[in-house]
């Protein structure tokens, strides 16, 4: 069953890709979501959303929905699958070709199959749980980078910065300061894939939604990495800190992350 799952975890990312690719750069609709924060939607997450979401139903009508943009939805179910159907929104809206479609299937609470796409690249990033992580079928794994001042980071900031949370903004300029350099892409789940193929070698980030995460954290651990929450050497998606890394700077970045948040 769990190869069904990943199947049609892949097929609908990619339909949901080939959405956002044909309205990318042309005039859509944008909106707010929270008239305090700059957290966008537009007609293409909707689309996208409903794409997925219309392909996984036909096959499996009495499974349930965790997606960003319609919430959670369908029957009471031991499978969930965890939809972002356009990670990257404000990046997207602005032209900027850095977004991705990610899909995860949490069964009796555990991530077991979780999708990546990046339609702009045409880079497919997929997971098993205990059958390794993938980019275009070929298997990948996480850096060997073994000290935090020489390592590669990303980051993401939440909706409401203004606001501090974690005490984040000042936990930018320490891992700035104590890092190779700190970039920040604009979409978690892409982020999380990059750990997983070696391009980064660690990431953080806070308040995230688990449809932000639970994919590209199958990736991270099945490539080789860790995934932890802040305060804790488990892992939820439903907690909303996280930090993925090679597992060889974890406990470094672990280390300034408990100094500086609060």
């Amino acid at each position: 069953m769990k190869e069904r799952y990943f199947t049609l975890a892949v097929n609908a990312a990619l339909e949901a890709g080939k959405i956002t690719l044909d309205y990318f750069n042309k005039k859509i609709k944008v909106e707010y979501k929270d008239e305090m924060s700059n957290n966008l939607v537009t007609e293409v997450d909707k689309k996208a959303e409903e794409c997925i979401i219309g392909m996984i139903k036909k096959e499996f009508p009495d499974h349930t929905f965790l997606a960003e943009e319609s919430g959670e939805t369908g029957d009471v179910s031991e499978v969930k699958w965890i939809i972002d159907p356009l990670d990257g929104t404000v990046n997207y809206a602005h032209g900027i070709p850095i977004f991705s479609v990610t899909i995860a299937v949490e069964d009796k609470g555990e991530i077991i199959a979780g999708v990546v796409y990046d339609p702009t690249r045409n880079e497919l990033f997929t997971a098993k749980k205990g059958e390794g992580a993938f980019l275009n079928g070929n298997r990948i794994k996480v850096s060997s980078s073994k000290e935090l001042e020489k390592s590669l980071l990303v980051t993401g900031f939440p909706y409401n910065v203004k606001e501090n949370p974690y005490n984040c903004i000042d936990l930018f300029k320490e891992f700035l300061l104590n890092s190779r350099a700190l970039r920040r892409l604009g979409s978690a789940a892409l982020d999380a894939a990059w750990i997983g193929c070696g391009r980064f070698d660690g990431f953080y980030e806070v308040t995230l939604k688990p449809w932000d995460i639970a994919a590209g954290s199958l990736i991270v651990t099945e490539a080789g990495g860790k995934v932890t929450n802040f305060f804790s050497d488990s892992f939820s998606v439903y907690n909303g800190s996280f930090l993925a890394t090679n597992g060889i700077i974890h406990n470094q970045m672990m280390e300034v992350i408990r100094k500086n948040i609060k």
